[in-house]
């Protein structure tokens, strides 16, 4: 099988998906890696029709991998994610928009072109959690206690483009990660970037059959296959506050394997190699359905 990954440079070095495609080679498939963010590329040459059996996004949110993605799903190539999911999730206020339709549980979300209007919140909804609507790897995530804090930081806020806004979901200071990868879930707990005071650690935990059934609604809401869902547990229930396509699966067990072997699987046909069984699951790993809308 032929695969074509878009890798920023942000991620040239790393784990995902440096190991995934290290163990599509070893498995005997060709893996062709483009750096959109840095390298020329021939696009009457590369984004073709039968060119590739799969092609596979890892970059930052705003990078220019994604307009390649969507040039290869418009050419009839598959793509994972697809690249309709990964733009309904990439852009903040359009994720939130879309998952408050759909009826996931997600906190009151503000948008805003300036922070300017964010004046117009009530001070009832503070303190607020505001990010970039294209941010990624919690770039630029701020905890905002009051309207006048809201004022002083305008300056540093307008040079981010389009904002969020969100009341801050009162937690323990911990945030629950949970990722899918062959439709099955992983979870782990991280201390919250929002609380500087604790040392940011990440290990694996049980996973709740109600969070494990709001992160399979979401992969269904998004159309997503390979992603990663941020739950805060708040007083009210669990609340969704960021979702991700091709996010780290870091604590998933033999993570390589099992990102290259859903790849695969989403690719469809190829090569006649087998990849080795992969070992099993740990006993308090949550087996759940394959989300709807992944192109199988």
């Amino acid at each position: 099988m032929r695969l074509c990954f878009l890798v920023e440079e942000q991620y040239r070095y790393d784990g995902m998906p440096v190991e995934v495609i290290a163990q599509l080679v070893a498995w005997g498939h060709r893996v062709d890696v483009l750096r959109p963010g840095s390298a020329l590329l021939p696009l009457s040459d590369v984004v073709r029709a039968g060119s590739h059996d799969a092609w596979v996004l890892k970059t930052v949110s705003g990078g220019p991998g994604l307009s390649l993605l969507e040039a290869a799903a418009r050419a009839g190539l598959t793509t994972v994610n697809d690249a309709r999911a990964i733009r309904g999730v990439r852009d903040k206020a359009v994720a939130a928009a879309i998952g408050h339709d759909r009826g996931l549980p997600l906190p009151m979300t503000y948008a805003a072109s300036h922070p300017d209007a964010f004046a117009d919140i009530p001070s009832s909804a503070y303190p607020l959690v505001v990010k970039p609507a294209d941010g990624s790897s919690g770039r630029a995530v701020r905890l905002v206690a009051s309207p006048e804090r809201m004022a002083e930081i305008r300056g540093e806020l307008a040079a981010e483009g389009m904002l969020i806004a969100q009341p801050y979901v009162p937690n323990s200071g911990t945030d629950l990660k949970v990722y899918c990868v062959g439709g099955e879930l992983y979870a782990t707990e991280r201390d919250s970037p929002l609380h500087p005071d604790r040392a940011t650690r990440e290990r694996r935990v049980p996973l709740s059959s109600e969070v494990a059934g709001i992160v399979t609604e979401v992969g269904a809401v998004y159309g997503l296959d390979l992603y990663g869902v941020d739950v805060l547990l708040g007083p009210d229930g669990p609340v969704v506050v960021d979702v991700n396509d091709f996010p780290s699966f870091r604590q998933v067990p033999d993570a390589a394997a099992r990102v290259g072997r859903a790849i695969l699987n989403l690719a469809r046909g190829g090569s006649e190699s087998v990849p080795p069984p992969l070992p099993a699951l740990p006993p308090h790993q949550t087996p759940v359905p394959a989300v709807a809308g992944d192109g199988r």
